[in-house]
């Protein structure tokens, strides 16, 4: 994300190791993770994951929730991806993020002279992916 764009945190119930790895594998960036163990927390299993980032073209956190946290659930909230990067990658992303996950809205070329789509991904969360056409995409 860009300067002083809000940063998802998302917390999962027990998979935020796997989305982070998942979301490196499609966008790509730098991952470092802290388990609960390695934060002295004791309210979950030690190779719960207390802090997670991802940093990079698209950056976010996410953690495992703890005992009596509630996961991540979400309607009415999209992750945009507008113009983040040149089309090629958005279509690979979208594609990527549909694996296992929800086609929303397809991917496509809109009336306002843009195109877009939304996915959401196998952990719940929901992606706006799309860019402004130029006439060669």
């Amino acid at each position: 994300m860009r300067g002083s764009d809000p940063t998802p945190y998302i917390l999962l119930p027990g998979t935020a190791r796997e989305a982070l790895h998942r979301y490196r594998d499609v966008f790509g960036g730098e991952l470092e993770l802290h388990t609960f163990g390695e934060f002295g927390r004791s309210d979950g299993a030690a190779d719960l994951i207390a802090h997670g980032t991802l940093k990079g073209l698209v950056s976010l956190y996410s953690a495992d929730v703890g005992a009596g946290e509630a996961p991540f659930g979400s309607t009415g909230l999209l992750l945009s991806l507008l113009g983040t990067t040149g089309p090629e990658d958005l279509r690979s992303w979208f594609t990527a993020l549909a694996e296992g996950g929800t086609v929303i809205d397809p991917l496509a070329e809109r009336g306002w002279n843009a195109w877009d789509g939304r996915v959401r991904d196998r952990f719940g969360v929901t992606w706006l992916i799309g860019w402004e056409h130029d006439g060669s995409h």
